[in-house]
């Protein structure tokens, strides 16, 4: 168990388009209390987030709307060609995002909650994994994740590209990751699995309570 909690932390990662979004979604409807990175995030820097004057202030007029709100393209093709960008926005979003993710966690716990869910991308490369008393990895074949990326997002090679280099390699992922599921077939042979995971870990978390 997690040092001082009474909460049992599972981490779920995945590279972009790997379906690890799908795979919370699922893992929600069978009973899984879930906190969302992306979630979070967006929430941060949306319609007057408290995040937005420090991008604007890093990024530029350029990177926001005429109304105020974030062009989330626009930062995104600044800070997914340039690295050194790319951890500037990393510095001025991840405490906050990891503090709200605390947050929810800490809510959880005092609800009663004895398994919770960290849906966090960037798991590993942000080091929320030592959060978690296991890691579940969604994991794709760069082939497959970039075609899916392309397709789901109309990205062309070279965007597909930027996004899958500024993750860590699912390679890399599988060696540090508790459990991976494949994600190289179809989505209810996926889904099948991670079910059979999280009846598991009910159980394994429920005998871990009596000893």
């Amino acid at each position: 168990m997690s040092v001082n909690r009474n909460i049992y932390i599972v981490g779920l990662t995945g590279g972009i388009a790997s379906g690890k979004s799908e795979a919370a979604k699922y893992l929600e409807s069978l009973g899984a209390h879930c906190v969302d990175a992306d979630a979070i995030s967006h929430f941060l820097t949306g319609r007057d987030g408290p995040l937005l004057t420090d991008i604007r202030r890093e990024f530029g007029d350029g990177v926001f709307n005429e109304d105020g709100t974030l062009d989330r393209q626009a930062l995104a093709d600044i800070v997914f060609s340039d690295d050194d960008k790319r951890r500037t926005l990393d510095a001025i979003t991840h405490p906050s995002i990891q503090k709200a993710m605390l947050d929810e966690v800490e809510d959880a716990e005092k609800a009663g909650e004895k398994i919770i869910f960290l849906n966090v991308p960037l798991l590993f490369e942000t080091g929320m994994d030592a959060l978690c008393d296991e890691t579940w990895l969604i994991s794709t074949q760069k082939d497959l994740q970039m075609t899916r990326l392309m397709q789901r997002d109309g990205f062309d090679e070279k965007q597909a590209q930027s996004r899958v280099r500024s993750q860590m390699s699912a390679e890399d992922k599988e060696q540090r990751a508790s459990v991976v599921i494949d994600n190289n077939r179809s989505i209810e042979k996926m889904l099948g699995e991670l079910q059979s995971h999280y009846n598991s870990l009910v159980k394994r978390v429920s005998r871990m309570e009596t000893e």
